[in-house]
C-alpha cells in the first residue's frame, strides 16, 4: 500500500515540479577532452538548480549513467523526497561545444 504524503512533502515536489516546468532549467558544463559528463556531477547540478528555482533545500538526486555530449541525448535521473516519494527528472542535451555540454532540466508533474 502506497504511504501517504506528508503536506510539506507534497508541496515541496509539487513546488519543484511546477518551478521547474515554468521556468525551465539549463546548465552549461565545460569539460576536459571528452565530451561527457559524470552521472555524479550531473545529479549534484540538478539538484542545485531545483534548489535554486524552488527556494527549498538541495534534494537528493541520483542519475544512472553519465551524460554523453550528443544533442538530442536524454537521461532519467531521480529526485527522492526525505519521505523516500520520488519524482522523475528529465536532463536533456540540447547542444555541445567542443567540450562543453549544455542541457534543459525537466520534473516530472506528478510523484512516482
Amino acid at each position: 500500500m502506497p504511504k501517504p504524503l506528508s503536506v510539506s512533502t507534497c508541496w515541496g515536489l509539487a513546488a519543484t515540479a511546477s518551478v521547474a516546468l515554468l521556468v525551465g532549467c539549463s546548465a552549461e558544463v565545460t569539460l576536459g577532452t571528452e565530451a561527457k559528463l559524470s552521472k555524479d556531477e550531473v545529479a549534484d547540478q540538478v539538484a542545485e538548480k531545483l534548489a535554486a528555482a524552488t527556494g527549498q533545500p538541495k534534494p537528493d538526486v541520483t542519475c544512472p549513467e553519465d551524460l554523453a555530449g550528443k544533442i538530442g541525448t536524454t537521461m532519467r535521473c531521480e529526485l527522492t523526497a526525505t519521505d523516500g516519494t520520488s519524482l522523475g527528472v528529465t536532463v536533456e542535451v540540447t547542444s555541445v561545444d567542443g567540450d562543453t555540454i549544455k542541457y534543459d532540466i525537466q520534473a516530472d508533474e506528478t510523484v512516482s
